[in-house]
């Protein structure tokens, strides 16, 4: 039903694109994870996890040193449960960053122990509907990046991501690949679901979470993202993530609200 393994990679390690037939759950005990799948970028702090649906093709880059524990449960996991009980599980069907809570980090360092061996498999069984209820239970962070399908678009958001603090405006951008003012604003809504200001503030965050977690101090994670300001900064974290930048990888069990659009 389910198989664990315990990994360690070096700063800038990538794993190719790749995918599974069963579901998998990444757990960063320590590190940086960046997970990409053809709908956008997930940035995974230590002490959260990453949610991968069967068959989700991605690739995973270390920003930082990495001690990973993952989990691989086969796809009928997500639904076997008592007739009538509703579980976000069997709904997951896009990657996720979530939530770590304590019990649910036990339940994963006990069933990476266990090593998907079936010496007890009544334990086994115990420890896996645990973990179904804390995966159902556990609050989604804000730490996607969609990214558009249309090469225009497409050709912007990336440009914005490797540089997310480049200043030039809507227009400016929208001349760049080709499109008008309008377009763009529209393409980046139907394919997104976020404005492109929005967009953009969403790939600022990530930036200076990913400096943060890679040891910077908020000032770096400010310059890294294209704020003036470690103020500035702070106050856009804050809106988007519930808590201040200094706090939030102090206490890995939040669960922060959704960024305001």
């Amino acid at each position: 039903m389910f198989a664990a393994r315990t990994l360690h990679y070096p700063r800038g390690h990538l794993l190719p694109a790749h995918s599974h037939d069963e579901a998998q759950l990444l757990y960063a005990v320590a590190g940086v994870m960046e997970v990409e799948t053809e709908a956008g970028r997930w940035v995974v702090p230590p002490q959260r996890s990453v949610w991968l649906p069967p068959g989700a093709a991605h690739t995973v880059e270390m920003r930082s040193e990495v001690d990973m524990r993952t989990l691989y449960l086969a796809p009928g996991w997500t639904t076997a449960r008592a007739e009538g009980e509703a579980i976000r599980l069997a709904e997951m069907s896009r990657p996720a960053v979530l939530t770590v809570g304590p019990l649910m980090r036990e339940v994963i360092v006990e069933l990476v122990r266990l090593g998907g061996g079936t010496a007890d498999e009544r334990r086994v069984g115990h420890l896996l509907a645990v973990l179904q209820d804390e995966i159902a239970r556990a609050p989604d962070l804000p730490l996607h990046l969609p990214m558009p399908a249309d090469r225009r678009a497409r050709r912007v958001a990336e440009a914005l991501r490797r540089d997310p603090g480049d200043p030039r405006s809507l227009e400016a951008w929208a001349a760049s690949c080709g499109a008008s003012r309008r377009t763009l604003m529209r393409l980046f809504r139907r394919e997104t679901g976020l404005s492109f200001g929005a967009w953009r503030q969403q790939a600022r965050l990530l930036a200076g979470l990913a400096a943060l977690a890679e040891g910077g101090g908020v000032t770096a994670a400010a310059s890294s993202s294209g704020y003036a300001t470690a103020s500035a900064f702070s106050a856009m974290f804050r809106r988007a993530l519930g808590v201040p930048p200094g706090t939030f990888f102090a206490h890995p069990d939040h669960g922060p609200r959704a960024p305001e659009a």
